[in-house]
């Protein structure tokens, strides 16, 4: 249980680190990396504290086992803390990204510096209605004479800037993804990796024991032989000692 215990505080101080670090550099945004480490790394917590939860029901120091129980309610609301913070991490860096892309989509608009916000508040007023048949003015106001045509090559730009934003945005959060399965899935092989670990030194434990069972079988094999050979050469001598006694004394 103190392996546990001890295995249990070392995670909650690299966690600490680690969250200390990502949340000092308000700068840097944090890598989906570190954020999908940090994940493993408190999945990998949590299942400590379970391990340590069932051998602490298993101690039967009634002192101990309510010293355990201290030890794992603080643990979990260190856990519950550490979340809280991770979930905060994840917010901060997606407002970024949205902020930032959307300021990279607007910039990349041809008439962004040249269009106010009310496109109609610079245009002069139209002149007074004349019949379609002049020829100055075309029949539709806002074909290429009209001075209200802003050309179709700008809204084309912006939609294949548009297409292009979301289809960036897109992949980002599906590589976001796979990297934080690929890290929740390296945490797990990690916590296998120690179960195995502890599967083998209980394994070299139990072989030990039947290692010294073996020694003391056979050590009691030997006695039993030597006593037999000691009962029977008891016998012969008892044998031989009343034959001469009968022998003599006849």
């Amino acid at each position: 249980m103190n392996t546990q215990f001890n295995s249990a505080l070392k995670q909650s101080t690299s966690i600490k680190r680690d969250l200390a670090s990502l949340s000092s550099s308000d700068a840097v945004l944090p890598t989906p990396a570190a954020l999908g480490s940090l994940s493993a790394s408190l999945t990998a917590f949590s299942r400590t504290l379970d391990e340590y939860n069932a051998l602490a029901k298993q101690e039967l120091n009634p002192a101990k086992q309510e010293k355990a129980y201290e030890r794992i309610r603080n643990f979990r609301a260190e856990l519950s803390s550490f979340r809280t913070q991770l979930d905060e991490l994840k917010t901060r860096r997606e407002d970024t990204l949205h902020a930032q892309n959307r300021s990279e989509l607007l910039g990349r608009r041809p008439f962004t510096t040249s269009t106010p916000e009310n496109p109609y508040a610079n245009t002069p007023p139209l002149p007074p209605p004349q019949s379609s048949s002049s020829p100055s003015i075309p029949a539709n106001r806002y074909g290429s004479g009209g001075q209200l045509s802003m050309g179709s090559n700008d809204y084309t730009r912006e939609a294949h800037a548009l297409r292009e934003q979301n289809f960036f945005a897109s992949t980002n959060t599906a590589l976001d993804e796979y990297i934080a399965r690929g890290q929740a899935v390296l945490g797990d092989l990690g916590t296998q990796r120690e179960m195995l670990k502890n599967t083998q030194k209980r394994l070299y434990s139990v072989a030990n024991t039947l290692g010294v069972s073996g020694d003391t079988i056979r050590m009691i094999e030997r006695r039993t032989k030597q006593d037999k050979w000691i009962f029977g050469a008891g016998v012969v001598i008892f044998f031989a000692f009343c034959w001469l006694c009968l022998h003599f004394l006849r």
